[in-house]
């Protein structure tokens, strides 16, 4: 078996806390290595530390039955996990079991494993700990900054700025820089990156992303899924990302070759026929652990580099990688477990079903239509519809923050326990007081119309606020701001939208409207 390389930079950031860990427990260089279905690249399986470990995998039936995942979601873990079973041969030892426990019982020595992904699930390990059924919990190696680097940059700050840990990041990972200087002069070119899109265009036009071949692997997960007593939300699929080490690096070979150029100015635009459109697609494989951040954002670098992909693009990209989603995780533990139940904005209205059930055909405004039926089909849509069509409406109907949290994580593909509540508590939702964002992520109808193709054949029109043809987000908009007009006004950045609600002639008749709303 050829041994799959480990990411540049790893062992030099994670390295010493790998052997710390293992010194210090004292575990053997033969225990078995057990890896979780989002650790199956070679930043852990191929680490020297493990050279000589067998590796142990575990299907739990009782973690599919726990929640209803995407069934598309439960496909991509599962041949990720069968994938690395078959390219590790010999080495790997798969165990299909009710519990991980009655798994590492029949292992029957004690196993090391890295630190998992979620509050809950580290406790349960360090129970496993100690309880002798795991010998060592090691540091986690599929992000770039280790957990306790962070901590000690973070200090006693209870809330951040990601714009300061991006530069520090940049800096610290020496990408984008020119000695303690951002390459071109400026850290951030978000203005570059806020185009429309085109006009009269219905896709960017750009090279198709890299798709996978499903071989027998997929057709087995396929059969056994359909097997399973478990309850599943979205439509089955073609598999349309990458699970394992050599595909998630032709996905970014075929990104950066094609798509990363033009990903920057239109990276914030939606377009109904064009899901895809510059967009990496590399959430995946990287929340799986195949694909390490750093591999990615050297790629990227290197790109600009060679003349091949504009700065901009480029620095687009790798804020979103190196910054947001390294910010995200960090911001995770630093909150503590008890971040997610946070809900400082008083929202408690129950997710609809036809939210729940993925049915965008029951909606009538086209960007929340289109966008349920995008996550239906694919469990996958880009950060702007996630962000500004479903937290944006999910804002202003008050949906509450920790079940809208578990919805995402359970919904989307590339959604996982530690990546959901910053993002859906902390920035979409601002039920976290502004420990992460600055001002809630609220607007009408006029965004989404600027920035999407949905509004012009939609039966709703974004600058109408009373009536049959009142757009949804316009009118929800205003009640949002009426609702919360204290919090909002004592803040520099939306207190102006108070004033101009202020103003509305009509505020009364919205109020009326949006209370008794049932069709959106």
């Amino acid at each position: 078996m050829t041994r799959s390389p480990v990411p540049e930079g790893v062992l030099d950031t994670h390295g010493p806390g790998i052997d710390e860990a293992l010194e210090q427990a004292g575990a053997p260089a033969d225990a078995p290595l057990w890896l979780f279905g989002d650790q199956l690249g070679p930043a852990v399986h191929a680490l020297p530390q493990h050279a000589d470990r067998e590796v142990v995998l575990i299907e739990s039936s009782a973690v599919l039955r726990r929640k209803r995942f995407h069934r598309q979601k439960l496909h991509l873990v599962l041949s990720g996990m069968r994938h690395l079973d078959e390219e590790l041969g010999e080495r790997s030892t798969y165990r299909r079991t009710d519990t991980y426990r009655e798994a590492l019982e029949q292992v029957g020595r004690p196993v090391v494993v890295h630190q998992p992904t979620s509050h809950a699930a580290l406790a349960f390990v360090e129970r496993l700990r100690d309880e002798g059924l795991v010998a060592a919990v090691l540091p986690t190696t599929t992000f770039a900054r280790p957990r306790a680097e962070f901590t000690a940059w973070a200090g006693d700050e209870d809330s951040f700025t990601m714009e300061n840990f991006y530069r520090n990041q940049r800096r610290r990972f020496d990408v984008l820089t020119d000695g303690e200087s951002p390459v071109g002069g400026k850290w951030n070119l978000d203005h570059d990156n806020r185009e429309p899109p085109p006009k009269k265009q219905r896709t960017l036009g750009v090279p198709d992303p890299w798709w996978p071949t499903e071989d027998e692997v997929d057709a087995q997960v396929r059969r056994d899924i359909d097997a399973m007593e478990v309850s599943t939300v979205g439509r089955d699929g073609p598999r349309l990302f990458a699970v394992t080490a050599a595909e998630a690096r032709a996905a970014l070979r075929r990104f950066v070759e094609h798509r990363l150029d033009p990903f920057g100015p239109h990276e914030d635009a939606i377009l109904a026929a064009d899901p895809w459109m510059s967009h990496s697609l590399l959430s995946v494989p990287q929340n799986l652990g195949v694909l390490h951040p750093l591999e990615a954002v050297h790629a990227a670098e290197q790109a600009h580099r060679d003349g091949e992909a504009r700065l901009n693009s480029v620095e687009g990209f790798v804020r979103q990688i190196l910054g947001w989603r390294e910010y995200i995780w960090q911001l995770y533990w630093h909150f503590g477990p008890d971040y997610v139940r946070r809900n400082e904005m008083g929202h408690h209205t129950p997710l609809p079903d036809w939210w729940s059930e993925l049915d965008g055909d029951a909606v009538t405004a086209a960007c929340l239509s289109s966008t349920l039926n995008g996550v239906r089909d694919r469990g996958w849509v880009h950060h702007i519809p996630r962000l500004m069509v479903l937290g944006n409406h999910a804002l202003h109907r008050e949906y509450g923050p920790q079940a809208l949290s578990d919805w995402f994580a359970t919904t989307f593909v590339d959604g996982f326990a530690w990546v959901m509540p910053p993002n859906v508590v902390g920035m979409s939702q601002h039920a976290d007081g502004g420990k992460l964002a600055t001002k809630p992520y609220a607007s009408g109808g006029a965004y989404i119309n600027k920035m999407s193709d949905h509004c012009g054949d939609c039966a709703f029109d974004p600058k109408v606020r009373v009536g049959e043809k009142a757009c949804p987000f316009s009118a929800g908009y205003w009640q949002f701001v009426h609702r919360h007009q204290d919090l909002l006004r004592a803040n520099q950045r939306t207190a102006r939208s108070v004033a101009t609600m202020e103003r509305l002639k009509d505020l009364d008749a919205v109020l009326e409207q949006e209370q008794h709303r049932e069709t959106f």
